[in-house]
């Protein structure tokens, strides 16, 4: 049996996931379930995983009257405790933004399995996860359709046979939009994915692109790949998740219909597959025709910001995920337009960009300021260099 504890049980990957262990009751156990605020959700999950612990993220919200045969608990330490737990075995990490950081290098530094979905722990502290990871002993799995997409297309291969990687992005609600087109649209219509389904946050990210942006950098910390070895194209049907194009020429891909739950059990399991009825047969006739086409920088700033952030190094990166969570939240709250976003978070790398990262602290320090920076320039409507933190 694998022993698995789900961070961010109640948000879609959460979902996904136990939707496997449901299928698969002879191969998982839950040890471990943790959810933000949805407490009504994740006592129903307890109740039917009957996991040993759950943890509510959100130290504020009052726990179950009635815990049933789980321990309950809540905050910070209640989630470093859970993933270093001796009767887990993989740590499915689908917590949202920077927080995920701490619980990761905790697993990783434990030796565990860490089945990564929180994007912003290799985008906010690549360095600190991989330095965690060959420390602890820990084995890094991505979940995320891309990189799930590029570790399949690796198998066999050495790093010294890859020439390039090639990114995917399904080009979100508005491919084709102009950028004066893109200063009209509200949350509303960036919420509407012609491809996936997933939560709020990620769904705008899909939209501005920034999602494909911490992707790059994902992609460059977990298989060393320099910047300009790993490109990314626009990618419509969502039916080729990543491409691997290989010193000879030759060009590997990995397909299959948009559904997360095939990654998942992809890494839940590795380097073992494991047959499961529920996912789609593929169809290649009727997944065609297949397109792609390049992305429009202009109207799109976002994609390019970030990707340069990932190359500048230091804290340039981790400032630009902090000021773009801040700024997808202004932006569903109409606070700010959809263009606007790219604007507030300049506000703060220009600030702070240039900052070291020695260690853990460095991290959530430039992650706090660059959250007070951002949100002063989303106050400001984004045309405010001034603000507030330490300058680099």
């Amino acid at each position: 049996m694998i022993r698995v504890a789900i961070l961010g049980a109640t948000g879609s990957i959460g979902r996904s996931a136990l939707e496997i262990v449901r299928r698969h009751p002879d191969l998982f156990t839950v040890e471990v379930l943790t959810g933000h605020r949805n407490v009504e959700l994740l006592r129903d999950q307890v109740a039917e995983f009957r996991p040993a612990v759950a943890v509510l993220t959100d130290g504020d919200v009052d726990l179950p009257a009635d815990g049933g045969s789980s321990r309950w608990f809540s905050g910070r330490e209640a989630i470093l405790d859970a993933v270093t737990r001796p009767d887990v075995d993989v740590v499915l990490n689908a917590l949202v933004g920077a927080a995920g950081l701490e619980p990761t290098l905790a697993a990783l530094g434990e030796g565990k399995r860490l089945a990564l979905a929180n994007k912003e722990s290799l985008v906010a502290g690549g360095d600190l996860v991989l330095e965690a990871a060959r420390v602890g002993g820990g084995e890094l799995v991505p979940i995320d359709s891309e990189h799930s997409a590029i570790l399949q297309c690796l198998e066999g291969g050495t790093p010294e046979s890859v020439h390039r990687l090639i990114l995917t992005a399904s080009g979100g609600p508005f491919r084709g939009r102009t950028r004066n087109e893109l200063a009209k649209v509200g949350p509303a219509d960036a919420l509407r994915h012609p491809t996936w389904d997933m939560g709020a946050k990620i769904t705008i990210d899909s939209a501005t692109l920034a999602n494909k942006a911490l992707e790059v950098i994902e992609a460059h910390h977990l298989y060393g790949l320099s910047y300009d070895r790993i490109d990314a194209v626009i990618h419509p049907q969502s039916i080729i998740h990543s491409m691997v194009e290989f010193v000879d020429g030759s060009v590997l891909s990995q397909m299959g219909f948009p559904t997360m739950e095939l990654p998942i059990l992809y890494a839940l399991t590795y380097p073992q597959r494991v047959a499961d009825d529920a996912l789609r047969t593929f169809d290649p006739v009727r997944a065609s025709p297949l397109t792609f086409e390049p992305i429009d920088h202009e109207a799109f700033p976002l994609f390019r910001l970030g990707v340069s952030a990932g190359a500048r190094g230091g804290a340039a990166a981790a400032v630009y995920n902090a000021g773009n969570e801040v700024a997808v939240q202004a932006f569903l709250k109409e606070s700010i337009g959809f263009l606007e976003m790219c604007e507030v978070i300049e506000v703060a790398l220009d600030r702070l960009g240039g900052h070291p990262v020695r260690g853990l602290a460095d991290v959530l320090e430039v992650d706090r300021e660059a959250r007070i920076l951002t949100a002063e320039a989303v106050r400001d409507g984004g045309r405010s260099k001034a603000g507030v933190g330490t300058s680099p």
